[in-house]
């Protein structure tokens, strides 16, 4: 199952790429479909594209949600869970 989190923009590029950062993973992104993204917002991404803005409190507020899943879901299955996919290798 893939889930839209919540990630902080450590980069913003002119031509709508962008870097962030989750639990200190860093993943390259479309930030093309908002408007107006800045270093240091959050952002809501899903399949490589950023969908949404979020405030901090919003994210962090989210995150916690997905931990406390993450928690139960690993208490009852026995099974070690992971917000996000490891990052890939960069290529260029």
């Amino acid at each position: 199952m893939c889930l839209a989190v919540p990630m902080r923009v450590i980069e913003a590029k002119a031509d709508g790429r962008g870097r962030v950062e989750l639990d200190g993973a860093l993943y390259d992104v479309d930030l093309s479909l908002i408007e107006d993204v800045h270093p240091g917002e959050h952002v809501i991404v899903h399949a490589g594209f950023a969908i949404e803005k979020l405030d901090e409190a919003e994210a962090d507020a989210r995150l916690a949600l997905f931990d406390e899943l993450a928690r139960t879901y690993e208490r009852e299955s026995g099974q070690r869970v992971r917000l996000a996919a490891p990052a890939r290798e960069e290529t260029s």
